[in-house]
């Protein structure tokens, strides 16, 4: 056994002690009476930082939430990585739909719950202790790292983009490794090399200049919910494919390796319909249901209102409508460009007697794609093999993680996603988990990676 495999193995009892600590912060961004508190987690990185033997430890401030920063740049001729992680966590609440309270971790079953155990105090601690070990038995690190490690995570980085462009040399580095993320099943590794960018926009349809009585003025003015939904239908066709002049322009389009590397996943279409409640499924038409997730654009109506919504009838037209959109997005689109060409779209679609504004919702995010050849990923999957007994699916996600396309845009850096929470661990919902044994196993799979980037390099 490595002596660095021993240390981790001899101080168990201690990290878990210090998760708990760290736990019982709660450290909600959204939250103004909680702005002390994420402060408070921050000073807890970085005296943990300094413990495991980090040096250069800084708490900066953003103009929002801070950033702690730290590295170890003692290994000329070896690569520089980039670890980063949030100690942030998401609004506890609906607190009685939790088993045990949300700031008070406890473990069961071999599971330590609390907010933030996954959703990334957890994850975020592993690559600490992982350097903790090795500076402790070898004194040293293989390799140059830095950290970074945000607390603002939660409410969308606000701050984090100009940030970066301010610091630029500090963190400049030759690959970002996030420890803010999760593994496809407990027996079963996976790499997510994609993310879908995001932009959405709220549609306001106008029409008479107040509520009109239906059976005086029906047929004689148009009315805003209708000619709303009118707009909204015209954004799709039958077969799935969406209608918005200029929205498929700059899709990448899949390679037959890309569509290879996606059938690889195991997907079973009549468990996926009973997860998701539905008898039928529906998309664009040419694609299976896991391309259409997590690598086809989309545009979703998410929320649709106007008129009288009270019990019984009040038979009125109503004055205005409203809608709110989102598109998650693909590589190459880009937001702005998307919003652009929805705005066009709404106008050309919206018919006589009405007026319609478009607005864009902050939060536009571009997408993300990281190539799977990429050493870093190559690496990872080797290490990830080693520790699981099998190789890592290819995945992407459909969901969105701008911090990934902050680091590529900014800084010029791939993102390796390497962390070790699974989907069922309820981050962002009451009684939040993290595995012990992911935790574990996270402390020497950061090891090994550092060792093996060092080695081979990138």
């Amino acid at each position: 056994m490595a002596d660095w495999q021993r240390y981790l193995d001899d101080n168990q009892g201690r990290f878990l002690d210090e998760l708990f600590d760290y736990l019982r912060i709660p450290s909600v961004s959204s939250m103004s009476e909680h702005v002390d508190d994420v402060q408070r987690a921050g000073d807890w990185v970085a005296s943990r930082f300094g413990k495991a033997g980090i040096e250069n430890v800084e708490i900066m401030p953003t103009g929002g939430h801070p950033v702690v920063y730290g590295d170890w740049l003692h290994a000329p001729g070896k690569p520089t990585v980039l670890i980063y992680g949030h100690f942030d966590v998401q609004p506890a609440d609906p607190f009685e739909l939790w088993t045990s309270p949300p700031f008070e971790p406890e473990i069961r079953n071999d599971r330590i719950y609390a907010r933030g155990a996954s959703d990334d105090k957890g994850n975020s601690l592993i690559p600490i202790l992982a350097a903790e070990a090795l500076i402790a038995t070898t004194g040293r690190l293989p390799l140059n790292v830095k950290f970074l490690f945000e607390g603002q995570e939660e409410i969308g980085s606000p701050q984090l983009p100009p940030f970066m462009e301010e610091h630029r040399d500090k963190l400049g580095s030759d690959l970002v490794i996030s420890a803010d993320g999760s593994q496809y099943a407990e027996d079963q590794p996976g790499l997510y090399i994609g993310f879908k960018g995001l932009c959405a926009v709220e549609v306001d349809v106008t029409g008479p200049d107040r509520d009109l009585h239906s059976g005086l003025c029906g047929g004689a003015v148009q009315n805003p919910i209708h000619a709303l939904a009118g707009i909204l239908d015209s954004m799709h066709g039958a077969d799935g494919r969406i209608a918005v002049d200029g929205f498929y322009d700059t899709v990448a389009p899949l390679s037959e390796a890309d569509r290879r590397k996606i059938a690889a996943v195991p997907h079973d279409e009549e468990e996926y319909k009973r997860w998701v409640g539905v008898d039928e499924l529906f998309g664009e038409v040419g694609y299976s249901t896991i391309e259409r997730a997590w690598a086809r654009p989309t545009l979703e109506v998410n929320g649709i209102w106007g008129g009288f919504q009270g019990a019984g009838v009040k038979t009125v037209i109503p004055s205005e409508a409203h809608a709110k959109i989102s598109c998650r997005l693909v590589p190459d689109q880009d937001p702005d460009l998307i919003v652009e060409a929805i705005i066009r779209h709404v106008v050309k679609n919206t018919p006589p007697g009405v007026r319609v504004d478009v607005r864009s919702i902050e939060g536009n995010a571009p997408p993300y794609l990281m190539p799977a050849d990429h050493p870093g990923n190559l690496i990872a999957s080797e290490v990830l093999t080693e520790l699981y007994g099998t190789a890592p699916y290819s995945i992407r996600s459909g969901g969105t993680l701008p911090i990934c396309s902050f680091f590529r845009d900014i800084l010029g850096i791939y993102s390796l996603n390497f962390a070790f929470a699974l989907e069922d661990e309820n981050f962002h919902s009451p009684n939040e988990f993290f595995r012990l044994a992911s935790f574990r196993r996270g402390q020497r799979a950061y090891v090994m990676l550092m060792e093996k980037l060092a080695e081979r390099g990138l």
